[in-house]
């Protein structure tokens, strides 16, 4: 038996000790969904330099199509998310057909409330009721952006707030972004959602907008049942217990989604599981256990690749999350269950960390031969000529002094 099968039908065993159903666990790797960023795949990184890589994605179309390809290789990345006004087109429903023929859908809509020479103070929480005006319009003009392409996710993030004390009154600026937002809440269209996303520095250093979990739930609590929490894995300060917050929105009911990425020290935008991999298990353990709450949940990968070859790392955050997600659905949570019940600390935690130390490669392999997609994605990658062809045919635009698309 060639040893690829021989690791599966050794893991099927002890799962089937542990009385965990394989063919469950396989549908619901195979149902997987992560969504990928355009700006992942195009010109972009930190605020102070973005290093121009050959082949990198100079339109929408070539976002998209470099998004297709991720999903040709892993079968569980089927949409991409758009910024506006980064990602334009003059006719939104021929960029949604393309799509389709590439075999993906256009996903969330990002409004940019950050980069326009306007917004130095802000955007919803400006003083000048111009200003404010100016963002609300903005998203406006996203809702009906979500109309045309079908998307179900307008995805809010803000660089709102001050740098010094005094600059501005903390309270008016709360009541101006709940007024802004509110103005903008009736315009989603039908069975959408407005995910409010959280950061709480950079690029306000005294006090931010919008800064942790609790105020973007609060926010939404006055909004309505359409806006929920977007969960940044990297816009957390050191020692945050993310799971905990994930745990307690899902309970909640207002756990929206996910930005994935990673960071070691601030908002890093590092490949998703690339430094605390035991951080990812726990998140999706959470949301494993959750069962059918957590049924709604968007997973988005959010990174601008800035050293590291763009598809190449979008592929390792896919990868990362699908191994996540596999070593959590292996968890014995009733056996977890029975021990937290009663009072076995390190019992349970030593349920966790089995299944976390479970080499689930074997699994994987299967479940991606029964999707028909590349038995190892990354190789796969390496091993085709997409790269080369594109970097062909695109070359390699002037790099960027800073910051994001167009900056």
């Amino acid at each position: 038996m060639p040893e690829s099968q021989s690791g599966y039908a050794a893991l099927a065993d002890t799962l089937a000790g542990r009385g965990l159903d394989l063919a469950r666990v396989k549908t619901a790797l195979k149902q997987q969904h992560i969504e990928t960023p355009s700006w992942g795949y195009g010109d972009s990184g930190t605020r102070f330099k973005v290093f121009a890589q050959p082949g990198a994605a100079r339109t929408v179309e070539e976002k998209i199509a470099d998004a297709a390809y991720m999903n040709r290789l892993t079968g569980i990345a089927p949409s991409v998310a758009l910024h506006i006004p980064w990602d334009t087109a003059a006719d939104w429903a021929a960029l949604r057909q393309f799509a389709g023929e590439l075999g993906i859908r256009l996903g969330a809509i990002n409004p940019n409330l950050f980069q326009d020479d306007v917004y130095m103070l802000g955007s919803v929480c400006h003083p000048s009721a111009a200003v404010r005006q100016r963002a609300r319009d903005h998203m406006i003009e996203c809702c009906a952006i979500m109309q045309a392409t079908g998307s179900d996710i307008l995805s809010v993030w803000l660089a709102d707030g001050t740098n010094y004390a005094g600059q501005d009154s903390i309270r008016a600026r709360k009541h101006r972004l709940q007024e802004t937002l509110a103005e903008v809440y009736p315009h989603l269209p039908p069975g959408s959602r407005m995910l409010l996303e959280y950061k709480f520095f950079e690029p306000a250093f005294y006090h931010t907008d919008l800064a942790d979990w609790g105020m973007a739930y609060a926010l939404c609590q006055k909004l309505g049942p359409q806006a929920e929490v977007l969960v940044d894995t990297g816009h957390h300060a050191q020692g945050t217990n993310v799971a905990h917050i994930v745990a307690l929105l899902l309970d909640e009911g207002r756990l929206g989604g996910f930005h994935f990425n990673a960071r070691q020290y601030g908002d890093d935008d590092l490949i998703v599981g690339s430094t605390n991999p035991w951080e990812l298990f726990v998140i999706f353990s959470e949301l494993v256990s959750a069962g059918e709450g957590a049924a709604n949940v968007a997973y988005m990968i959010d990174q601008s690749h800035n050293i590291e070859p763009k598809l190449e790392a979008m592929l390792l955050s896919i990868l990362n999350c699908q191994t996540a997600l596999a070593k959590a659905l292996i968890v014995d949570y009733a056996a977890l269950r029975a021990r937290q019940e009663a009072g076995d600390v390190l019992g349970s935690h030593l349920i966790l960390a089995d299944a976390f130390q479970t080499d689930v490669r074997p699994l994987l392999r299967q479940v991606r031969a029964e999707m028909n997609v590349p038995l190892d994605p990354l190789a796969a990658l390496k091993a085709d000529s997409y790269v080369q062809t594109v970097a062909a045919a695109r070359g390699a635009a002037h790099a960027a002094s800073s910051g994001y698309p167009g900056a």
